[in-house]
């Protein structure tokens, strides 16, 4: 009974902070320059890592599609199936357990540490709300950034598709582009979109909540951190099927 009851406060507890961070940034002043700052740091820094994951993702599932299809003699879906893989489901949630790795475990850390040191008390103390001055920035930060990476992920992942397709496997060039031309659609990367903002907004939230939680000095923060990682990829994949059947039903 008292899991229940805890998991249960955990989730008010949670929606109260994303309530509060939506008033939040509606509501004077607007800190340009800390979105700013955040969106280079969650955006233009993870994009290295976002295309490293991307093209070796594209290269590996084109290799493995490949290989499968031509039991059936069937080569020439291989870049459609591909495209459409990563358009719907592997570009956003792969994009957003990177960024959850890279952004979440840092975001949970670093407003770990400032809880512990109480650095967020002072801020409070000097009439600076710390939920519009840390969380906002981030959080919104995270929401526009994480689906502009879906949309690299989806690009450089079938480039890699198509190098290992058509240049290493001879694949014909034109049965592969022909296929991804007919067959993917812009309410595939639309909804690829969707799905990534709602991960950036998910991933942040989870990151700071936890961060804002953290108790007991440098080992409350180590706990945080994990904590952050592990909530925030699992509810990704756990809001990913119910997001792909509402997607499914109403935008495709």
């Amino acid at each position: 009974m008292r899991f229940f009851y805890d998991i249960v406060n955990y989730l008010g507890d949670f929606f109260v902070f994303c309530v509060n961070s939506f008033l939040w940034l509606l509501r004077r002043p607007f800190r340009h320059r800390l979105f700013i700052d955040q969106v280079n740091t969650v955006g233009v820094d993870s994009i290295p890592i976002i295309v490293l994951v991307s093209i070796f993702t594209g290269m590996v599932f084109a290799l493995q599609t490949t290989y499968a299809f031509r039991l059936f003699n069937a080569e020439s879906l291989v870049g459609a199936t591909v495209a459409l893989s990563l358009t719907r489901e592997i570009a956003p949630v792969f994009a957003a357990l990177m960024i959850t790795a890279r952004i979440g475990s840092s975001m949970a850390a670093e407003l770990g540490t400032m809880k512990v040191s109480e650095q967020i008390d002072a801020l409070d103390s000097m009439a600076v709300y710390p939920h519009q001055y840390l969380v906002v920035p981030r959080v919104f930060a995270a929401t526009l950034m994480v689906p502009l990476h879906t949309v690299i992920f989806d690009f450089i992942g079938v480039l890699g598709a198509y190098f290992v397709g058509v240049i290493l496997l001879g694949i014909p060039k034109g049965y592969f582009m022909m296929r991804i031309e007919n067959m993917v659609d812009p309410d595939d990367v639309f909804g690829g979109v969707v799905k990534a903002a709602v991960f950036g907004f998910i991933l942040a939230s989870i990151s700071c909540f936890e961060g804002f939680r953290t108790k007991n000095g440098a080992k409350g923060v180590g706990i945080s951190t994990t904590r952050a990682v592990v909530i925030s990829s699992v509810s990704i994949l756990i809001i990913d099927y119910f997001l792909t059947q509402l997607i499914l039903e109403f935008i495709t």
